[in-house]
């Protein structure tokens, strides 16, 4: 299953635990395919009859796999990964692989109680900041806690999964 995701994990990592996938592949860090196939062997070898993996849309799978294309704004495209990733699966196992790209799907599912709450404490939070003049700030969730951020302080930064986290998300790789 390829998920948005292009320099930062968060999306396949967390999106991949809570739909029980049995392994994700993230841009931060490098695809350990012979790992993956472990996994999927194991779970075949249990009787179990699939398995899905949750890949990141920008995870490099290194020079044999890359065709450079770009887009419109000058942007390096990423995405066919989970195609690609099928066609490993399949040849080092032997296993047939199907591969599904998200897309857009991702984003039009029903809102949960706090998709719907957090934004509107977020825009509470943003018109005191203008009624305060203070700019050059903007609104983010910390935790439960509604924080400012100097934007000097983001500004051209990507916000990566750390090591840590992944390597406790694996715990749960079957």
């Amino acid at each position: 299953v390829e998920i948005m995701g292009r320099h930062s994990g968060w999306i396949a990592l967390y999106g991949g635990l809570a739909g029980g996938a049995n392994y994700i592949l993230i841009p931060e860090v490098e695809p350990d395919i012979d790992d993956m196939i472990r996994v999927i062997k194991e779970k075949y070898g249990r009787g179990e009859t699939y398995a899905v993996i949750a890949v990141a849309e920008g995870i490099n799978l290194g020079e044999e796999h890359k065709k450079v294309i770009i887009d419109e704004y000058g942007h390096v495209k990423v995405g066919g990964v989970a195609e690609k990733i099928a066609k490993i699966i399949k040849n080092k196992t032997g296993i047939e692989t199907r591969h599904v790209v998200l897309g857009y799907l991702q984003r039009g599912g029903s809102p949960t109680p706090i998709d719907r709450t957090t934004p509107m404490l977020l825009g509470v939070k943003a018109v005191e900041l203008v009624e305060n003049g203070e700019f050059g700030k903007m609104v983010a969730m910390k935790g439960n806690e509604v924080v400012t951020v100097n934007l000097i302080e983001v500004i051209g930064k990507t916000k990566k999964v750390p090591r840590e986290l992944y390597e406790f998300a694996k715990l749960f790789f079957d």
